[in-house]
């Protein structure tokens, strides 16, 4: 195919809604949702540095996940909510690789560091006398390092296959950010490779940390069974509820995004899904993770009353 006809320099996002009235409802909302969602990540993250009681691994992973949903919720929400009264969408080709990427990075170490989480309830359940031996600092930054570069490795696969197509019709996505399902539908390139790299790579690390989740559970349930008293089960049990939460809505709206059948697939649909996962879940993590836990309850009580002295 000729050179100069896949030649692309800029895209155009056709957005969320093209109704005037809509547009102001919208704005007003999303702008809501993602200033909270800055707040509440950014304020996670300060407390849990600030907060020497805070600095276990628990919370080192939980200042990580705050981290992962404020990075990919950044890379998408800002340009989403100037466009919406845009008359001209458009993205630099450049611009869009670099926000399908550092999106994809950060979803991708998300999902990884779920399974992490999981993990490291696992040891803290089960023989909560080695949990500082067995979850050490080094253990921890070594767990991240690999959860961040497994992110970069696949997002670096997805960009590199997905912005060496040809785009040589329209240029509108139809979307509010570049994500590959509306890419390749402008390709005329075959994109029967992109799509089995899709199901191979993201599908195995998908299920792969559905996988890690469940089995890290499977052993939380058994050890918790050893524990003799109603109350130490309720005690043990509770420490897994804000993650069990996190995980369910993460990998739910995942796997309805990505792994539905190609004849039920609808943009609109998509867009309505991609909003919950990029500016909803975010918001609502830290807010899970805060409202149920006592430890981030008693550290903003004596925040609060350092601010007050």
């Amino acid at each position: 195919m000729d050179e100069e006809n896949c030649s692309s320099t800029q895209f155009f996002f056709v957005g969320i809604t093209n109704h005037p009235r809509m547009k102001v409802t919208l704005f007003t909302m999303f702008l809501v949702v993602y200033c909270i969602n800055l707040l509440a990540n950014l304020g996670m993250i300060i407390l849990i540095r600030m907060d020497s009681q805070l600095h276990t691994p628990m919370y080192y992973f939980l200042s990580h996940l705050s981290f992962c949903d404020l990075c990919y919720s950044t890379a998408i929400g800002p340009k989403m909510l100037v466009d919406i009264f845009a008359e001209n969408k458009s993205i630099p080709f450049s611009g869009c690789a670099l926000q399908f990427f550092v999106s994809c990075v950060f979803v991708d170490s998300e999902c990884l560091l779920l399974v992490v989480m999981a993990f490291d309830r696992y040891k803290a359940i089960s023989n909560p006398l080695l949990y500082g031996v067995s979850m050490s600092s080094r253990v921890c930054i070594r767990l991240m390092a690999g959860v961040y570069t497994v992110g970069i490795a696949d997002a670096l696969v997805h960009t590199t296959l997905a912005f060496h197509l040809c785009f040589c019709g329209s240029h509108e996505i139809n979307h509010f950010f570049c994500d590959l399902p509306p890419l390749f539908l402008l390709s005329c390139s075959d994109t029967q490779i992109n799509e089995l790299v899709i199901i191979t790579v993201f599908g195995f690390l998908e299920l792969s940390s559905i996988a890690g989740v469940l089995v890290s559970y499977c052993y939380i349930f058994l050890s918790v069974l050893r524990i003799h008293s109603a109350e130490g089960r309720f005690k043990a049990f509770s420490t897994c509820t804000s993650h069990l939460t996190a995980v369910a809505i993460f990998q739910g709206t995942l796997l309805f995004m990505y792994f539905r059948p190609s004849s039920s697939y609808s943009l609109d649909q998509d867009k309505m899904t991609s909003l919950f996962y990029t500016l909803v879940i975010p918001m609502l993590n830290p807010l899970i993770y805060s409202l149920r836990n006592k430890d981030v309850k008693e550290a903003l009580k004596k925040l609060e009353t350092k601010r007050c002295l």
